[in-house]
């Protein structure tokens, strides 16, 4: 008999187990009214397959492991910064290097340096975060992203593109002096995993070149954006991940990173640029906010973990295999007719909340109701992406309304195999099979910032 296709493994082999809690579906329901129907007030106890968040979640390899033994816990000077520092450059192309304890530290530092009161910060559509990072420094973050990122069913293979016409308007607007930066993400996470292409980067580049305009690039998952231009863009077929990722990274000034994700570690971040000033400016802002410049509030053993993690994170079989489990269970969705956000992106699959619950008003926040189905049918953990993470307008005090209100299951790097796909798969379609009988949700608290965190809830009756 001839076999058509051939199945898929994963490629890796399991050498430690951790348990996982069975929960009845009355256990589901009282731990998440207990957390006020926010997935992220759920205790991990509680959860079965957690695809919350794929921050810090990824299962380290035994070449990691056994880096951590030799961690140099030295406060200044560790040899482990030192490699990591080689890795960097290696990789990613930058000569200047400041650890930071995670990818939020990094934001903080290159936003106070960066940014003034009254600055505006064009991105290819916004990061909590790093919004969030922005707007405290002064700044006012302006999406400039192309108007296909917010439909969730057009099929443009780099949605993360830049609309340089939108760019070209904010700068006649405001004038290149309010424009400290472009932000670039790669991938853009709010709009679905979306890549950026090197055509679009190489266009901006010459656009802020003559300008005078810096460009920055959040490049937490630069490694699956590398994934996807050789993939899908012309002319990088034959070209490795890592000729690819550092080619990238050689249009912009600086990048900051959360290794969490592509890195493969459970802690640390980095900011690395070519810029000696806003590097000798950093090293010395992050010996108040994180740690010595030689350690950035990491442990000498999450350094060099990070720094070998950075060697595995650009082998194919690796990023082939993390983004064809997301592909796997984003075509079985679209098969049973599940709205996705399309093409599948990156690390996650995005529901599209606004057509799974198509009879909730956005006010009575479907995404955050649809996380909170999913959990209560199987135990799987998903989270919010839609209009209660976008926060509320701080002029007018009213809510933000996204055009994509959305539902994120975000995948561990080598934590889950083929069969957790399959229970996941199986249980948002027996939610979508009873969607019309769901009820809408009420805010009963709020935070002052990233709300989506800590905001909690009650089902309408």
């Amino acid at each position: 008999m001839k076999i058509k296709k051939r199945s898929w493994a994963e490629p890796f082999k399991i050498k430690v187990v951790e348990p996982l809690k069975m929960t009845s579906r009355e256990d589901r329901l009282k731990a998440i009214k207990k957390g006020g129907y926010n997935t992220f007030l759920l205790k991990s106890d509680d959860v079965y397959i957690d695809l919350l968040t794929d921050s810090g979640t990824s299962a380290m390899s035994d070449y990691q492991w056994a880096g951590m033994m030799l961690g140099d816990e030295a406060y200044a000077g560790s040899k482990n910064y030192y490699n990591l520092e080689d890795n960097v450059k290696k990789y990613y192309g930058f000569k200047y290097l400041v650890p930071t304890h995670q990818g939020r530290g990094a934001e903080h530092i290159v936003s106070k340096i960066l940014i003034k009161k009254g600055d505006y910060i064009p991105g290819n559509m916004y990061f909590t975060t790093t919004r969030l990072h922005q707007e405290l420094a002064g700044g006012t973050f302006v999406d400039v992203i192309i108007d296909e990122a917010h439909d969730p069913d057009n099929l443009h293979p780099f949605k993360g593109n830049i609309d340089l016409n939108k760019l070209d308007k904010l700068v006649k607007e405001v004038g290149v002096k309010k424009i400290p930066y472009v932000s670039v993400a790669a991938t853009v996470n709010m709009a679905g995993g979306q890549p950026i292409s090197i055509q679009n980067v190489k266009e901006l580049k010459v656009f802020c070149d003559k300008h005078r305009i810096k460009m920055w690039c959040d490049a937490t998952r630069a490694v699956e954006n590398a994934y996807f231009i050789k993939t899908r863009e012309k002319g990088y077929a034959n070209k490795t991940i890592a000729e690819i990722l550092k080619e990238f990274c050689s249009y912009f000034e600086g990048i900051w990173v959360s290794a969490k994700k592509d890195c493969l570690v459970n802690i640390g971040g980095l900011l690395a640029t070519r810029n000696w000033k806003v590097f000798e400016e950093a090293r010395n802002l992050v010996v108040v906010y994180e740690g010595l410049h030689t350690y950035g509030g990491l442990a000498g053993r999450d350094m060099e973990a990070m720094a070998r993690g950075i060697e595995e994170m650009v082998e194919l079989d690796h990023i082939k295999a993390r983004i064809g489990q997301v592909e796997y269970i984003g075509n079985l969705l679209i098969k049973a007719k599940v709205p996705i956000v399309k093409p599948i992106g990156g690390h996650a699959i995005f529901l599209n909340a606004k057509k799974f619950l198509s009879h909730i008003p956005q006010t009575q926040f479907p995404a955050q109701t649809l996380a909170a189905e999913i959990y209560i049918d199987s135990g799987v953990r998903t989270m919010e992406r839609g209009i209660v993470s976008a926060g509320r307008n701080k002029v007018t005090g009213d809510h933000n309304y996204p055009k994509l209100e959305l539902v994120r299951l975000t995948f561990p790097r080598r934590v889950y195999t083929q069969a957790h796909m399959d229970v996941t798969f199986e249980s948002i379609v027996e939610v979508f099979e009873k969607r019309k009988s769901i009820k809408g949700m009420k805010m009963i608290y709020e935070p002052k910032y990233l709300r989506f965190f800590q905001a909690r809830f009650e089902k309408l009756k």
